[in-house]
């Protein structure tokens, strides 16, 4: 189907659009970029080699209750394989409580609020687009 940013989920989500096949959590992962409440994150960056945090501190994955940033961006500087797989894992957990909590916010009737903020908070640095722009 081609659609696979978390984004343009949503996007498509307010349009009706009710299944999605997409590659993009696992491709992301395998190169070192993961999928977080508070946008996208490359793993291999700098500034993660000394953080003890987890990838997403507000995700309850295997990764990140396991494991830290540092350790992670550790692994895929020396081409380990369970870097890649670490985020994937991560990746996948994401998008499942993106959905999960997509499905719940249209049985409360709270979608485009739901929407919004969340695409406020995986969009920090980005402006919000109004229909007169």
């Amino acid at each position: 189907m081609g659609v696979g940013m978390p984004e343009d989920l949503l996007e498509c989500i307010a349009l009706g659009v009710d299944m999605f096949d997409c590659v993009l959590p696992t491709r992301n992962g395998r190169t070192g970029w993961a999928f977080t409440w508070m946008g996208k994150m490359k793993i291999r960056n700098l500034e993660h080699r000394d953080d003890s945090r987890p990838v997403d501190e507000q995700c309850g994955c295997y990764a990140c209750r396991s494991f830290s940033r540092a350790y992670i961006r550790h692994l895929f500087n020396v081409d380990e394989i369970l870097g890649p797989k670490l985020l994937s894992i991560h990746n996948l957990f994401f998008y499942n409580e993106l959905m999960q909590k997509a499905r719940e916010a249209i049985r409360a009737g709270q979608f485009a609020a739901f929407k919004a903020k969340a695409l406020r908070s995986m969009n920090p640095e980005e402006k919000p687009v109004t229909r007169d722009q």
